[in-house]
Protein backbone atom coordinates (compact mmCIF):
# COMPACT_ATOMS: atom_id res chain seq x y z
CA UNK A 1 0.00 0.00 0.00
CA UNK A 2 0.82 3.69 -0.74
CA UNK A 3 2.43 5.63 1.74
CA UNK A 4 1.20 9.09 2.02
CA UNK A 5 2.67 11.52 3.92
CA UNK A 6 1.48 14.96 4.63
CA UNK A 7 5.02 17.59 5.33
CA UNK A 8 4.41 21.04 5.45
CA UNK A 9 6.10 23.83 3.78
CA UNK A 10 9.12 23.23 6.26
CA UNK A 11 9.21 19.26 6.29
CA UNK A 12 11.51 17.54 9.05
CA UNK A 13 14.81 16.49 9.06
CA UNK A 14 12.93 12.61 10.28
CA UNK A 15 10.26 12.76 7.83
CA UNK A 16 12.69 13.13 5.12
CA UNK A 17 15.17 10.60 6.35
CA UNK A 18 12.58 8.49 5.94
CA UNK A 19 12.37 9.08 2.17
CA UNK A 20 16.28 8.75 2.08
CA UNK A 21 15.90 5.24 3.81
CA UNK A 22 13.18 4.72 0.77
CA UNK A 23 15.52 5.85 -2.12
CA UNK A 24 18.18 3.82 -0.46
CA UNK A 25 16.33 0.63 -1.15
CA UNK A 26 15.82 1.69 -4.82
CA UNK A 27 12.07 2.36 -4.55
CA UNK A 28 10.54 5.80 -5.75
CA UNK A 29 9.67 8.49 -3.89
CA UNK A 30 6.94 11.53 -4.93
CA UNK A 31 7.97 14.85 -4.23
CA UNK A 32 6.90 18.15 -4.87
CA UNK A 33 9.42 20.64 -6.81
CA UNK A 34 8.75 24.14 -7.62
CA UNK A 35 6.73 23.07 -10.37
CA UNK A 36 5.25 20.01 -10.60
CA UNK A 37 5.36 16.78 -8.20
CA UNK A 38 8.24 14.48 -9.57
CA UNK A 39 9.51 11.02 -9.19
CA UNK A 40 12.56 10.77 -7.04
CA UNK A 41 15.34 7.43 -7.37
CA UNK A 42 19.07 6.93 -6.85
CA UNK A 43 20.21 8.11 -10.61
CA UNK A 44 23.23 5.65 -9.35
CA UNK A 45 21.12 2.62 -9.51
CA UNK A 46 19.98 1.01 -12.80
CA UNK A 47 17.47 -0.94 -11.46
CA UNK A 48 16.27 2.12 -9.70
CA UNK A 49 15.98 4.05 -12.73
CA UNK A 50 14.94 1.07 -15.12
CA UNK A 51 11.94 0.87 -12.62
CA UNK A 52 11.07 4.50 -13.08
CA UNK A 53 11.55 4.64 -17.04
CA UNK A 54 9.18 1.32 -16.93
CA UNK A 55 6.67 3.30 -14.95
CA UNK A 56 6.30 6.49 -16.72
CA UNK A 57 6.79 4.01 -20.17
CA UNK A 58 9.66 6.23 -20.95
CA UNK A 59 12.10 5.19 -24.19
CA UNK A 60 15.43 4.64 -23.47
CA UNK A 61 17.94 7.45 -24.88
CA UNK A 62 16.00 10.54 -23.45
CA UNK A 63 17.41 11.06 -19.94
CA UNK A 64 15.81 11.80 -16.73
CA UNK A 65 16.19 15.22 -15.37
CA UNK A 66 17.73 15.54 -12.00
CA UNK A 67 17.79 18.08 -8.98
CA UNK A 68 19.97 19.02 -6.47
CA UNK A 69 20.18 20.63 -3.31
CA UNK A 70 22.32 23.61 -4.43
CA UNK A 71 25.04 24.10 -7.28
CA UNK A 72 28.01 23.13 -5.18
CA UNK A 73 26.59 19.58 -4.42
CA UNK A 74 26.02 20.06 -9.05
CA UNK A 75 29.77 20.17 -9.28
CA UNK A 76 31.08 18.13 -6.85
CA UNK A 77 28.92 14.61 -8.14
CA UNK A 78 28.61 15.51 -11.54
CA UNK A 79 30.99 17.53 -12.64
CA UNK A 80 31.96 21.57 -13.59
CA UNK A 81 29.35 22.93 -15.43
CA UNK A 82 31.15 25.00 -18.55
CA UNK A 83 31.29 28.85 -18.43
CA UNK A 84 27.68 29.64 -19.98
CA UNK A 85 26.21 26.82 -17.60
CA UNK A 86 27.52 28.66 -14.62
CA UNK A 87 26.47 32.15 -15.67
CA UNK A 88 22.80 30.54 -16.02
CA UNK A 89 23.26 28.82 -12.87
CA UNK A 90 24.11 31.41 -10.61
CA UNK A 91 20.87 33.94 -12.33
CA UNK A 92 18.03 31.40 -12.04
CA UNK A 93 19.09 28.48 -9.52
CA UNK A 94 17.30 28.13 -7.23
CA UNK A 95 14.05 28.11 -9.56
CA UNK A 96 12.82 26.29 -12.70
CA UNK A 97 16.11 26.60 -14.96
CA UNK A 98 17.03 22.68 -15.94
CA UNK A 99 20.58 22.58 -17.30
CA UNK A 100 22.27 19.77 -20.05
CA UNK A 101 26.30 19.53 -19.24
CA UNK A 102 28.66 16.53 -19.87
CA UNK A 103 28.76 15.26 -16.75
CA UNK A 104 32.61 13.67 -15.53
CA UNK A 105 30.83 11.27 -13.78
CA UNK A 106 28.86 7.94 -15.13
CA UNK A 107 25.31 7.28 -13.29
CA UNK A 108 22.82 4.62 -14.22
CA UNK A 109 22.54 4.39 -18.40
CA UNK A 110 19.26 5.43 -18.32
CA UNK A 111 20.12 8.75 -16.58
CA UNK A 112 22.01 10.25 -19.41
CA UNK A 113 20.55 10.97 -23.37
CA UNK A 114 21.54 9.48 -25.90
CA UNK A 115 24.81 11.49 -26.25
CA UNK A 116 25.74 10.98 -22.94
CA UNK A 117 24.63 14.26 -21.24
CA UNK A 118 22.37 14.98 -18.22
CA UNK A 119 20.22 17.48 -17.46
CA UNK A 120 19.65 19.44 -13.56
CA UNK A 121 18.61 22.28 -11.89
CA UNK A 122 18.41 23.39 -8.02
CA UNK A 123 14.74 24.09 -7.72
CA UNK A 124 13.25 26.53 -5.34
CA UNK A 125 11.11 23.70 -3.09
CA UNK A 126 12.43 23.33 0.26
CA UNK A 127 11.33 19.72 -0.11
CA UNK A 128 13.00 18.59 -2.91
CA UNK A 129 16.74 20.44 -2.42
CA UNK A 130 16.78 19.11 1.62
CA UNK A 131 16.25 15.75 0.28
CA UNK A 132 19.24 16.10 -2.26
CA UNK A 133 20.70 17.54 0.40
CA UNK A 134 19.97 14.92 2.81
CA UNK A 135 20.75 12.01 0.13
CA UNK A 136 24.07 13.79 -0.79
CA UNK A 137 24.06 13.52 -4.27
CA UNK A 138 21.25 14.50 -6.96
CA UNK A 139 18.16 12.66 -7.85
CA UNK A 140 15.48 11.98 -10.52
CA UNK A 141 12.78 14.46 -10.59
CA UNK A 142 11.01 13.51 -13.77
CA UNK A 143 7.14 14.64 -13.66
CA UNK A 144 5.27 12.30 -11.45
CA UNK A 145 2.63 10.54 -14.82
CA UNK A 146 2.65 7.71 -16.78
CA UNK A 147 3.28 9.03 -20.42
CA UNK A 148 0.53 11.03 -21.90
CA UNK A 149 -1.59 11.58 -19.02
CA UNK A 150 -1.37 15.23 -17.31
CA UNK A 151 1.77 15.93 -14.45
CA UNK A 152 0.43 15.62 -11.02
CA UNK A 153 0.04 19.05 -9.39
CA UNK A 154 -1.07 17.57 -5.95
CA UNK A 155 -0.12 15.09 -3.89
CA UNK A 156 -3.91 13.07 -4.08
CA UNK A 157 -3.21 12.82 -7.86
CA UNK A 158 0.10 11.17 -7.51
CA UNK A 159 -1.28 8.48 -5.40
CA UNK A 160 -4.95 8.32 -7.70
CA UNK A 161 -2.47 7.91 -10.91
CA UNK A 162 0.39 5.59 -9.51
CA UNK A 163 -0.96 4.06 -6.49
CA UNK A 164 1.31 1.54 -4.85
CA UNK A 165 3.84 2.03 -7.54
CA UNK A 166 5.52 4.64 -5.50
CA UNK A 167 6.51 3.87 -2.13
CA UNK A 168 6.06 7.33 -0.45
CA UNK A 169 4.48 10.69 -1.40
CA UNK A 170 5.73 13.69 0.23
CA UNK A 171 2.77 16.20 0.11
CA UNK A 172 2.13 20.02 0.79
CA UNK A 173 -0.86 22.40 0.87
CA UNK A 174 -2.21 23.09 -2.33
CA UNK A 175 -1.75 22.69 -6.22
CA UNK A 176 1.88 23.50 -7.60
CA UNK A 177 2.52 26.20 -10.32
CA UNK A 178 2.10 22.86 -13.15
CA UNK A 179 4.60 24.35 -15.76
CA UNK A 180 7.26 22.27 -16.14
CA UNK A 181 11.08 24.21 -15.89
CA UNK A 182 12.73 25.57 -18.76
CA UNK A 183 15.82 23.11 -20.48
CA UNK A 184 18.27 24.44 -21.90
CA UNK A 185 21.32 23.38 -23.70
CA UNK A 186 24.46 25.69 -22.27
CA UNK A 187 27.47 23.74 -23.83
CA UNK A 188 28.77 26.36 -26.19
CA UNK A 189 28.96 29.63 -26.59
CA UNK A 190 25.37 30.62 -27.18
CA UNK A 191 22.32 28.73 -25.02
CA UNK A 192 19.65 26.25 -26.62
CA UNK A 193 16.52 25.89 -25.37
CA UNK A 194 15.44 22.48 -25.52
CA UNK A 195 12.19 23.00 -23.53
CA UNK A 196 10.08 25.83 -23.36
CA UNK A 197 8.29 26.25 -19.59
CA UNK A 198 8.58 28.25 -16.78
CA UNK A 199 11.39 30.78 -17.42
CA UNK A 200 10.49 32.72 -20.21
CA UNK A 201 13.53 32.79 -22.54
CA UNK A 202 13.62 36.21 -23.01
CA UNK A 203 14.65 36.29 -19.49
CA UNK A 204 17.23 33.81 -20.50
CA UNK A 205 18.63 35.80 -23.18
CA UNK A 206 18.29 38.82 -21.34
CA UNK A 207 20.35 37.62 -18.53
CA UNK A 208 23.03 37.25 -20.95
CA UNK A 209 23.27 40.19 -22.30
Amino acid sequence: MTSRMFVGVDPSVETLCKAVDVLARGAIVAYPTDTLYALGVDPRREDAVRRLCQLKGRAGGRGVTLVAADLRQVETCLGVLPPLGRRLAERFWPGSLTIVLEPESVLAESVHASDGTLAVRVPRSRVASQLAALVGHPITATSANRRGMVPAGTGGEVVAELGSTVALVLEVPGRLAGVASTIVDARGAHPVQLRAGAVPWDRVLQSLA
